[in-house]
């Protein structure tokens, strides 16, 4: 019995022996394949779940800053000067530069882009070039479509991984045409979507502001009058009228030439027409 127990014993820590050797060459062997069995789920973690929402924080809005600002200043030149030195202290750039002079009046017209958390200080700086004259501040909330476009981006990275994996399976030459087909559409589509996002990003990323510079005798353009109302109206029909002269007049004055050319000749064939019809008096 004490054998039989020795031995029992000595087979069962052989068979303890045997499997940690087999589990830890599963292991192994598992190890080994995981960058290929993963591969899936890293995409997957890289690329998120198809439509999971991606969540923002407060602050962490997509908001678009416009404004323009016109100002008028005693040296147009000066000025300009000073608001492109602004515009590079607050680490943006010139985005045009538009200038105009004549015998009484200059002027000019510069687009700047600035970094969002900048947008008002960098304002308030240019509005103290001078005197000013008009300020129009515009704020966009793009959050939501920022978010779709990530999800969508996301799905997208998704396809083109398992787009890629198929090719890499194809098995016949119909089978690999098909994929590369539908991998660049899906590729393309990717790409597309990207554009989009940063598109987007650079205009929330920074602002733009249109600076109107005025010289000492230039006019301020008239805004657009949105008004409602029977003067509103009396006015527009008053310039519809106009202009509805305006191209009556142009279209006689083009025809009026060939009128003169072909009406002369015409009635003049007319009246002889006329004067060989009439009966002769009998003698």
């Amino acid at each position: 019995m004490g054998g039989c127990g020795s031995g029992d014993d000595g087979g069962s820590a052989t068979d303890s022996a045997a499997g940690s050797a087999a589990n830890e060459q599963a292991a192994k062997q598992g190890a080994a394949e995981a960058p290929q069995g993963a591969a899936p789920d890293a995409n997957k973690a890289e690329g998120g779940q198809a439509g999971a929402p991606v969540e923002f924080r407060k602050d962490d809005r997509a908001i678009i800053y416009t404004g323009s600002i016109s100002v008028r200043v005693d040296d147009v030149e000066r000025a300009a000067t000073r608001a492109t030195s602004i515009a590079t202290g607050a680490g943006g750039f010139v985005g045009g530069d538009k200038r105009s002079s004549g015998g009484s009046y200059t002027e000019a017209t510069i687009t700047l882009r600035i970094p969002a958390g900048k947008f008002a200080g960098v304002v308030d700086e240019l509005a103290g070039l001078g005197k000013q004259e008009r300020r129009d501040i515009n704020t966009e909330d793009v959050t939501e479509e920022a978010l779709d476009l990530d999800a969508r981006i996301a799905t997208q990275r998704a396809r083109v991984d398992s787009g890629r994996r198929l090719l890499a399976q194809a098995k016949t030459l119909a089978d690999l045409v098909m994929l590369e087909s539908e991998l660049a559409k899906r590729e393309a589509d990717l790409a597309s979507l990207e554009a989009k996002k940063r598109r987007l990003d650079d205009l929330t990323a920074l602002s733009t502001i249109t600076v109107e510079l005025l010289g000492p005798g230039a006019t301020l353009p008239e805004e657009d009058d949105d008004a409602t109302g029977f003067l509103a109206g009396l006015k527009g029909g008053w310039k519809a009228l106009a202009a509805t002269f305006g191209v009556l007049v142009t279209v006689l004055g083009a025809l009026l030439p060939w009128l003169v050319a072909l009406g002369v000749p015409a009635l003049g064939g007319v009246w002889l027409y006329r004067r060989l019809r009439r009966p002769r008096p009998s003698t």
